[in-house]
């Protein structure tokens, strides 16, 4: 990527659906344009890699790969851990919790299973091992204020909030479905 693009700001409206199911996950159409900062991980790669080169008005129909979304799905990203360490809440199956990781980073899980005395637990993205199609169009392209390369332009949007589970209707907060990098709903 040209240091020129890496200063560019790309507004865009979107649509995107999980290949196999054809499922809408995530869309902004009935709302503001997500921009987002070229070059600073702020959106899934692939996505970020296809509207690089595009001019406004351009409209691009995407078809992503796990490897350039969320990656792959993770067997050993399954754990089980105590039951005890659930006290008070009360456990669905495929139900979305926020915990704390030793380093203090925000860490996301879905409830695989339990029982009573256990509970398996999931640390891949809901969206890891996933295809996704994107309908995007761009519709603005403009060079980014000093401020905003600076911050890394943290944003609105699909990546700064949004549902990625909206069949258990739990919000994953600050990552939402096209969201990149660390910054997306599933911190591992």
């Amino acid at each position: 990527m040209s240091s020129t693009e890496a200063k560019q700001v790309v507004a865009i409206m979107y649509e995107v659906k999980e290949a196999d199911t054809k499922e809408v996950i995530d869309s902004n159409l009935a709302a503001k344009p997500l921009e987002f900062l070229l070059g600073a991980g702020q959106v899934i790669s692939g996505l970020e890699q296809a509207v690089a080169g595009a001019k406004v008005g351009d409209k691009l129909n995407l078809s992503i790969n796990p490897e350039d979304a969320y990656g792959v799905y993770q067997q050993d990203f399954i754990q089980e851990v105590p039951r005890d360490q659930f006290d008070g809440i009360v456990l669905e199956k495929g139900m979305t919790l926020f915990g704390q990781a030793e380093d203090g980073q925000t860490v996301q899980v879905i409830v695989k299973d339990f029982s009573d005395s256990s509970v398996m637990i999931d640390y891949n993205h809901p969206l890891a091992g996933k295809t996704l199609l994107f309908d995007v169009e761009i519709v603005d392209i403009r060079e980014a204020t000093p401020d905003e390369v600076l911050r890394g332009m943290a944003g609105g949007g699909c990546c700064g909030g949004g549902s990625c589970d909206s069949e258990h209707g739990h919000d994953h907060g600050g990552g939402g479905c096209c969201g990149g990098g660390g910054e997306s709903c599933g911190c591992h």
